[in-house]
């Protein structure tokens, strides 16, 4: 029988270091639940296939999207951007952020550009 426990989310955090570098905490139904420390800017980019989910954990995160206009993040909300739609998160200082996506989707929208799968 598998052993089920609970995702200790800030303990999984301390574990790490590095910004823009997702982790895998869990899976459900076929998709990664990840964590992530973000500080500066990410590139602008789309995901073709998918909607990318955000949920802000700790600190304030924006989504510039097309027709300069922001989405503004703060601790326990979230955001969707619909599959195909350019977007860049940014933050000012570190924050950090679940992340919710079908198993093997490229954090970049580009696979030969994403950061590799961590499983922690």
């Amino acid at each position: 029988m598998q052993t089920l426990e609970a995702i200790d989310l800030k303990t999984k955090l301390a574990s790490f270091e590095g910004h823009w570098q997702p982790r895998t905490v869990g899976l459900f139904n076929g998709h990664d639940l990840m964590v992530a420390k973000v500080c500066g800017d990410y590139h602008w980019h789309a995901h073709p296939d998918t909607d990318d989910f955000f949920l802000v954990l700790s600190g304030v995160l924006w989504i510039d999207l097309p027709g300069d206009q922001t989405v503004e993040l703060h601790p326990g909300q979230l955001f969707v951007v619909p599959k195909g739609v350019m977007h860049r998160p940014h933050a000012r200082e570190e924050a950090t952020i679940l992340l919710i996506e079908p198993t093997g989707t490229p954090n970049s929208g580009d696979a030969a550009t994403a950061a590799p799968r961590r499983v922690i």
